[in-house]
């Protein structure tokens, strides 16, 4: 479960965020979040506690008005090696106390919908999020990468949809995010049915990924330019791009403009507006804006 232990002080902030176990939470620059997949030991896979702790400190980002862009990396050798196998040796140990089918399925349930809220909080996330991968990106790091916004990786970085290796389907949102990203039926069914791996240049081909970079170092200082310039934009904008666009993925195109029509009746009459306006027509430099 989540543990919420003490509030710590980034160095770069004076801005005060919950300290995780399995995450490291800093803000290298204004308004730009850093999260970090934070079990190098483990190789970043998501074990109950990261799980949770993933949900939580994206709903914290969210709703901060310190922050207008997120980063996320992964520490040591890999972004995520995906699930905890000993997690589901735990899981398999418990279930093989419940002996009535119903009662089983019914902690599965509990079990599937709070990992598919974890991935999803991403998504859910107001703030732009811009996810910065690594050598190996596997099963729910697949999950993860299609729940974020923007998409950089390395030259050394390998993705793998393995759920079907270990006798699942994925069940927190590849399924359903992979296709819309990189727009191929056959090819998702191909990567989904098979489990192989494919690599940041055929990532890169696919749209998956933006950019791919020589090092880890050169494209987290290139995720961190672009979330800092996102953040120097009217949050009130930015946010209301994002929340249309996960909108309209779902809708039509006249659902989606009439969804965006409603935000702009009452983002128009927003000082944002007027003050990028006015700064636009003088050829000045960009306001800052305030805090959301």
């Amino acid at each position: 479960m989540f543990k919420l232990t003490k509030l710590v002080i980034s160095r770069q902030s004076s801005r005060m965020f919950s300290s995780f176990e399995t995450l490291k939470v800093t803000t290298p620059k204004a308004f730009v979040a850093h999260v970090e997949l934070n079990r190098p030991d483990r190789l970043n896979a998501l074990n109950y506690t990261l799980w949770d702790e993933l949900t939580k400190c994206f709903k914290e980002l969210g709703s901060s008005p310190d922050v207008r862009s997120i980063v996320l990396t992964g520490a040591g050798k890999h972004f995520t090696a995906g699930i905890d196998l000993m997690d589901m040796l735990q899981l398999g140990q418990k279930l093989s106390e419940v002996t009535d089918v119903s009662r089983k399925a019914k902690l599965f349930d509990e079990l599937i919908e709070h990992h598919q809220d974890s991935i999803s909080s991403l998504e859910k996330c107001p703030k732009p999020v811009i996810a910065a991968t690594h050598s190996a990106v596997v099963g729910a790091g697949v999950d993860m990468i299609t729940a974020a916004d923007i998409r950089y990786c390395t030259a050394d970085c390998w993705f793998s949809v393995k759920e079907v290796d270990i006798g699942m389907a994925a069940d927190v949102g590849t399924l359903q995010r992979l296709p819309k990203v990189i727009g191929s039926q056959s090819l998702v069914r191909e990567l989904c049915f098979t489990g192989r791996k494919f690599k940041s240049d055929e990532a890169l081909k696919w749209g998956l990924v933006n950019r791919v970079f020589d090092t880890k170092e050169e494209m987290v200082e290139e995720a961190l330019k672009l979330a800092e310039n996102i953040a120097s934009k009217s949050p009130v904008a930015v946010q209301a791009t994002k929340k249309n666009l996960v909108y309209s993925l779902e809708h039509t195109n006249q659902e989606g403009l009439d969804h965006i029509r409603e935000i702009n009746k009452i983002n128009l009459q927003s000082e944002d507006f007027f003050n990028a306006v006015i700064a636009g027509q003088s050829k000045g430099e960009m306001p800052k804006f305030s805090k959301l």
